[in-house]
């Protein structure tokens, strides 16, 4: 549904909601047309309504009856039906009187008709709403709401997993067509809106059929009274529309004849999802049980919006939270569809619009941020200039920073929420220090490098000595190349003259380099298997050399004629000054000696190779240029060649179009271009000369990891002071985060420390479990050992002078579930009143356990500062082996 309210009474449907009915009621009720009209007429209601015609989709309404023993979900079209008339032309006919003619109002205009129908039956009037009947039965059912590219058309679901059973049926019994058909009349503007906001988006914006708009519809059914009679009570329409006006805006407030606050319930009450908004109802059941909040939202805090902040939300922010802190703590303990704070957020922040899933923790940044310019109580802000330390003490530095903050920000997400922290900068040149002193709402720890991931890779040495060698190392999941190739030159004992090239082997081919240090090793998968060669450290520029062997095969789909088939792990070597089709023999049998299985006088490199064909000494070999391709073979012609006697043949080939080859004769010169880093070279074996090598150890390279069946790797687990130690520790600012130093008058890359200086009443810790790269984006699946009931940051303050107490206790948790595509969000809450933890998915909630509250998927933590003596002198018993996943 429409993230905005529908038109007012009085105007006329449009694409699009006007902005002054933006507060309004969102919901939308259906009535019997013949009354709506009657109310149309006698309190002069001028509204233009658009008709539809309701069918069945797909089945015929005897299939469908069929149908609904089975199935959960009803689906039926709303289709423009021009052909009727508008109620209130009078030039044109009536309307039909049937009872299967039906007006879709919006809460205003049925507010009015619903009175004018009152006063009308108080008065005697003929059009009295239904006397007899004593009362009349409001009940609402959730829609869903797609649009179909046909002309005109609306697809409408009724679905049992949105409603109650006895609301699914009662809503089929009234939209599904019969013998007789059924007409709606919009006159709320949704149908209108949902088609025109459809229809205006580009082909790239193009929703896909699962993402349907939520549409919560009040039935005004007539036919059944209410089961209270008319004994003067409230009903359910009107305990759900207490709101009042001030200044023009909504007060989304529940309030008594004398202004106080309603009776409180206990909180426990879940959040419907609207459609992949579980992110948004973590952080609000977190931020919801946040006492203090509580209490300050369950008071008089609209007298606090500010509305004229050029940097807030005119209020309308803070209206809509309280509204919903309200009713989660109102005494009906049923669910609550947040749509109303749901369009806000559409509305203020568009990133959160629609229904893709997001990030709880941008979600509550955002919220507190928004929510502290709504109730900021400085009308005012002052202008002031930072100034540096210019050695004053840290203690002058920070009230003199912490007093200017204050002057221009003052509410209570500030009172509470609020702390600051001490930045030290460092010139590496001039040796400059720069300290300041920030705000802080939170603070997002990194989790330190304990998750570490394991990877197998073989080394192939150049030197004719030694033979292939897998070695395994530990790296952080989160490391670059360079780190992958430092510890690997560790495993193997590289020299100080030697350099390791790695690359990823394919199909018996290299099919990349790793040879970018920044690249994230993310990207190569457990089933991946990586090679690195011993090259002269020296040679780094020089182009190489790299050899793929081949031999005679048959395949079921050459029906027995043999072709050249590619087979082992490519070698490289350094390429030498002068190159040659000699040279080109001499290093390949250097770098093969590791592999010979015999030493007798066959292995001579002329008997091996044989002579050479007659070559004209004096042509050049240009593997760039076009006579490669006038004079290469394809594969398939390679059959045919004569090969000698125990031998090999060697052929180049252009690595982009490897089919294409040129046999290399002994003498024959081989020119590179100036561009060339690397000459590939095909090796094609009879099999007398295979059998002098022992390929074993070409053929079977092992993969990074091989997982074991039924077996799992264990959790890295790290403790939540770990993440503050890396939090604080000194380190580089990145390229990309130059500091302009005052004394050098140039961008410096300068050295940077965080500390903790002054804490808040309410710490909120996000763990930076997502990780983002120019390639990839990762989650962290560590489990984080928090502490629940003394979190003790006494060590990590700056501030020593401080009087308020540093330990703090555990009271919400934001979880995330799954990867970085998807997964689900849940809450965990204490309850100080039940005195224990309850666990909040969605509408579901719980009690839980507190030794289940420690799990990998802890993403945001909420403590709260506990006095000295009021600490709890129970242990925690849990410990990092309580972390589950």
């Amino acid at each position: 549904m429409p993230d905005d309210p529908p038109a007012g009474a009085g105007e006329a449907p449009s694409t699009s909601p006007p902005a002054a009915a933006a507060d309004d009621d969102d919901r939308v009720f259906l009535v019997l047309h013949r009354w709506w009209r009657d109310a149309q007429e006698g309190a002069g209601i001028e509204a233009a309504g658009v008709p539809y015609a309701a069918a069945p989709s797909g089945p015929t309404s005897y299939g469908m009856k069929v149908l609904s023993m089975f199935i959960s979900d009803q689906a039926f079209t709303l289709r423009r039906a021009d052909d009727l008339v508008q109620p209130h032309d009078a030039s044109a006919p009536a309307a039909p009187s049937s009872s299967r003619a039906y007006a879709l109002v919006a809460a205003d205009l049925f507010a009015r008709a619903r009175a004018w129908h009152t006063d009308s039956g108080k008065n005697g009037g003929k059009n009295s709403l239904f006397p007899e009947e004593g009362s009349v039965n409001i009940y609402p059912i959730m829609l869903r709401v797609s649009v179909t590219r046909d002309t005109n058309a609306l697809t409408v679901k009724i679905s049992k997993k949105d409603n109650s059973a006895e609301n699914f049926k009662r809503a089929n019994k009234i939209l599904t067509a019969d013998s007789e058909p059924v007409h709606i009349w919009d006159f709320s503007g949704r149908t209108t809106f949902i088609l025109m906001n459809e229809w205006n988006r580009g082909p790239q914006d193009t929703r896909s059929s699962d993402q349907e708009m939520p549409l919560e519809i009040h039935f005004f059914d007539l036919s059944e009274p209410m089961a209270n009679g008319s004994n003067g009570k409230k009903d359910e329409l009107s305990l759900t529309m207490s709101r009042s006006m001030s200044n023009g805006s909504i007060m989304g407030m529940d309030l008594d004849s004398s202004g106080s606050s309603k009776q409180v319930g206990t909180g426990l009450t879940g959040l419907d999802n609207l459609g992949n908004t579980c992110f948004m109802n973590s952080a609000v059941q977190c931020l919801t049980h946040t006492s203090k909040l509580v209490d300050y939202f369950l008071g008089d805090f609209y007298k606090e919006i500010n509305p004229h902040n050029p940097l807030g939300m005119k209020g309308e922010l803070a209206y809509a939270f309280g509204d919903l802190l309200r009713k989660l703590w109102a005494l009906d303990r049923t669910p609550v569809a947040p749509r109303q704070f749901k369009g806000k957020l559409a509305r203020f922040a568009p990133q959160f619009s629609g229904f893709n899933q997001h990030d709880s923790q941008e979600l509550l940044a955002f919220l507190l941020d928004g929510l502290h310019e709504d109730l900021n109580r400085v009308k005012c802000k002052p202008y002031y200039e930072a100034k540096d330390s210019d050695g004053r003490p840290d203690e002058e530095v920070a009230d003199e920073y912490w007093g200017n903050h204050l002057a221009r920000n003052d509410s209570i997400i500030v009172d509470i929420c609020q702390g600051q922290y001490k930045s030290t900068l460092v010139c590496p040149v001039c040796r400059k220090v720069s300290v300041t002193f920030d705000p802080f709402m939170y603070l997002s720890l990194p989790l330190p490098s304990t998750t570490m991931r394991t990877m197998t890779i073989t080394v192939f040495s150049t030197d004719g000595i030694t033979g292939p060698s897998p070695y395994t190392v530990s790296v952080p999941k989160s490391g670059d190349t360079k780190t992958l190739i430092d510890a690997l030159s560790i495993a193997c004992s590289l020299r100080g003259d030697e350099r390791l090239l790695v690359a990823e082997v394919y199909n018996s081919s290299l099919i990349r380099y790793l040879e970018e240090p920044s690249e994230v090793i993310s990207l190569i998968r457990d089933g991946d298997r990586l090679v690195a060669y011993r090259l002269p450290k020296d040679s780094e520029d020089a182009p190489i050399v790299v050899f793929r062997n081949q031999r005679m095969e048959s395949t079921l789909t050459s029906f027995g004629r043999k072709s050249w088939k590619t087979f082992g792990t490519p070698l490289v070597s350094s390429l030498p000054d002068t190159i040659n089709g000699s040279a080109i023999s001499d290093l390949f049998l250097k770098i093969m000696t590791p592999f010979l299985v015999s030493k007798d006088d066959s292995s001579d490199a002329d008997h091996i190779i044989g002579k050479s064909s007659p070559v004209d000494e004096t042509a050049d070999v240009d593997m760039n240029s076009d006579a490669t391709e006038s004079t290469s073979i394809n594969n398939n012609a390679c059959e045919d060649e004569t090969m000698t006697e125990d031998g090999m043949q060697f052929y180049l080939i252009n690595e982009r179009f490897p089919d294409q080859r040129m046999k290399i004769e002994m003498d024959q010169p081989i020119r590179l271009t100036g561009s060339q880093k690397r000459l590939h070279v095909v090796v094609c074996w009879q099999d007398n000369g295979l059998e002098q090598y022992n390929f074993g150890s070409l053929d079977n390279l092992p993969e990074i990891y091989k997982a074991v069946l039924f077996s799992r790797r264990p959790q890295d687990t790290c403790s939540l002071y770990a993440c503050l130690e890396a939090f604080i520790k000194e380190e580089p600012l990145g390229p990309e985060d130059m500091w302009y130093c005052p004394g050098c008058k140039e961008h410096r890359q300068a050295s940077k420390k965080l500390d903790l200086w002054r804490l808040p009443e309410i710490l909120i810790i996000h763990l930076k479990r997502f990780s983002y790269s120019r390639y990839t984006k990762n989650k962290l699946e560590t489990c984080v050992d928090f502490p629940v009931h003394d979190l003790d940051l006494s060590k990590y303050i700056g501030n020593r002078g401080q009087q308020m107490s540093n330990h703090y206790q555990l009271y919400a948790i934001s979880n995330h579930y799954g990867s970085m595509g998807g997964g689900h969000y849940t809450a965990y809450v204490y309850h100080e009143g039940k005195k224990g933890w309850y666990d909040f998915d969605d509408r579901h909630v719980g009690p839980i356990s507190e030794e289940s509250i420690k799990t990998s998927a802890a993403y945001v933590l909420f403590y709260r500062r506990i006095q000295d003596d009021d600490r709890l002198d129970t242990e925690t018993g849990i410990d990092s082996s309580d972390c589950t996943t």
